[in-house]
């Protein structure tokens, strides 16, 4: 049975040209199309698609509200289709904390040409989003910085890292590992699939939520405890060594498994440079990128561990390290955090 898709946007170009792309897909139907919010909640009554598309900047309700209202009300998958602008990358933030799946990313200029381009991203984001777990939204997009944690732990923090990947799903899987980690806990890299114009707010919004230090990584940066280090989007991230300390090294070196930033490319430079003093975590994602990195990392004598599949938006990605022997253990996102500690504190730890 085809997915059926409602699409909301207030271009008439966009709203043509995407029925026109995504009907091409034989696994999609597309149902209707709606120019504003309050067309489009007559619409979802009306015609019960299974994904909804929808334009960040919308006439009459923005967007967020629009999201906001239908995850509390009536809980679906929603794909966000937002600019390549700093406002966009806040407002698509904003909206997977609502509850949004997933974004694809509007082109600037040459709208038709641009949007042909981004068809199989948006189709493929729109089976993935069909599949997900949607959960009801109770609680708005306030951000509370929380108390500085003691971890009760003596970690040995100069050689200690914890790596993490993640990607459909992943921007709020990390803020809830982050809010949970102690002011005083080992040194953290991230890469989650994100645009260039995105993780830099990404990273800012991570820093409110967490009693850590987070930041946008930079080339040549010492890794030091108590951060944590998220990949700059289209580059990729990796930790190599500078006498007694962690680096981070930012290359520009071709895509991997399709991504760049690639968490196969961190995972496989941690096992290389950090072995049996790293942990390794992949949290929800679409694919598979970061599982054979995940299973170099396991080789090497460093502790893995995936988010569960019951709490993940989608179960690609950790699915598939568990399909490949990458994972030690499976543990709920609420779990993971405390997980990841435990294994840095653990008595069996290469000295």
């Amino acid at each position: 049975m085809a997915i059926r898709v409602l699409i909301v946007d207030d271009s008439a170009l966009m709203r043509q040209l995407l029925t026109e792309f995504l009907s091409a897909d034989k696994q999609l139907e597309v149902v209707g199309t709606a120019p504003d919010p309050f067309v489009a909640r007559d619409k979802i009554k009306q015609l019960q698609p299974d994904v909804l598309t929808l334009d960040v900047e919308m006439p009459r309700m923005d967007g967020l509200t629009f999201l906001e209202n239908l995850m509390r009300l009536r809980p679906m998958p929603v794909v966000m289709v937002s600019s390549l602008t700093a406002k966009g990358a806040d407002v698509t933030l904003q909206a997977l904390e609502l509850g949004a799946i997933d974004y694809v990313t509007k082109p600037k200029i040459d709208l038709e040409a641009g949007i042909r381009a981004y068809a199989d991203e948006l189709i493929s984001k729109i089976k993935a989003a069909s599949k997900a777990n949607v959960r009801r939204s109770t609680t708005g997009s306030a951000q509370v910085k929380p108390m500085p944690l003691r971890s009760g732990r003596h970690f040995r923090t100069t050689e200690q890292l914890i790596a993490i990947g993640a990607s459909t799903g992943g921007t709020e899987a990390i803020k809830a590992v982050l809010e949970r980690m102690p002011a005083d806990a080992p040194a953290i890299v991230i890469t989650q699939h994100i645009p260039a114009a995105f993780s830099g707010p990404f990273a800012a919004r991570m820093d409110r939520s967490s009693a850590m230090s987070v930041c946008e990584a930079r080339d040549g940066q010492q890794i030091v405890p108590g951060h944590a280090y998220i990949a700059p989007g289209d580059r990729h991230l990796e930790v190599v060594r500078s006498g007694a300390r962690y680096v981070c090294r930012l290359t520009d070196a071709p895509p991997e498994n399709r991504h760049r930033p690639s968490v196969d490319v961190l995972f496989k430079s941690v096992a290389h440079f950090a072995g049996a003093n790293a942990v390794g975590a992949i949290l929800t994602g679409m694919g598979d990128d970061g599982a054979r990195g995940l299973l170099e990392m396991r080789k090497q004598g460093a502790p893995t561990l995936v988010q569960d599949e019951a709490s993940s938006v989608v179960w690609g990605m950790p699915g598939a390290a568990v399909k490949m022997g990458a994972a030690d253990r499976t543990y709920p996102l609420d779990a993971i955090a405390a997980a990841l500690l435990d294994a840095c504190g653990s008595d069996s730890r290469a000295a």
